[in-house]
């Protein structure tokens, strides 16, 4: 499977590439990631839960970052087992460009393989699935590295009402 797309990032590139290294903003940032860890200035382990389709496994495996050029992009390489469900493995190559002072524009070019259960789902799942969850990450990473800023002057959010006019908790 091959997917690249381009992504504009309310944040300047220096803090983008920050971002992109680390680890706490990826946990945050990645679907379903339980835990990821520095292991070296390239080299990361990870642990996240995905769920494809009908099948739902715990992926643990290695990510080793090369290409570097800060900060303008690396390439990032990653390997996970999932028991029985199967296995991932792919690459990303992903490039920052500036947008002006305040702005970047995250570019990313990836390729990846599975094995075992998930890849008898059909590639159109398996599209779907990465589709989503790369557009979940970018989402999630952009409000990460550029949060929102808070207008002190909006009205308050209304309350929120469940059932029966009841206040939710």
């Amino acid at each position: 499977m091959d997917m690249s797309g381009s992504q504009r990032i309310e944040a300047p590139r220096e803090k983008v590439w920050e971002g992109l290294n680390d680890p706490e903003i990826l946990k945050q940032c990645i679907p379903g990631c339980e835990a990821i860890e520095m292991t070296s200035p390239t080299e990361m382990t990870a642990k996240a839960v995905l769920k494809i389709g009908p099948v739902k496994a715990t992926f643990a495996g290695k990510v080793t970052l090369s290409d570097l050029d800060p900060p303008n992009g690396y390439t990032i390489t990653g390997e996970g087992q999932g028991g029985v469900a199967g296995f991932a493995k792919g690459s990303a190559s992903v490039r920052l460009e500036a947008d002006g002072d305040e702005a970047t524009i995250l570019h990313y070019a990836a390729k990846a393989d599975v094995g075992g259960k998930i890849a008898q789902l059909g590639a159109r799942l398996i599209d779907g699935t990465a589709k989503k969850l790369a557009g979940d990450f970018f989402e999630k990473f952009g409000q990460a590295v550029a949060p929102k800023p808070v207008d002190e002057n909006a009205p308050p959010e209304p309350e929120k009402k469940g059932w029966f006019g009841l206040k939710k908790s």
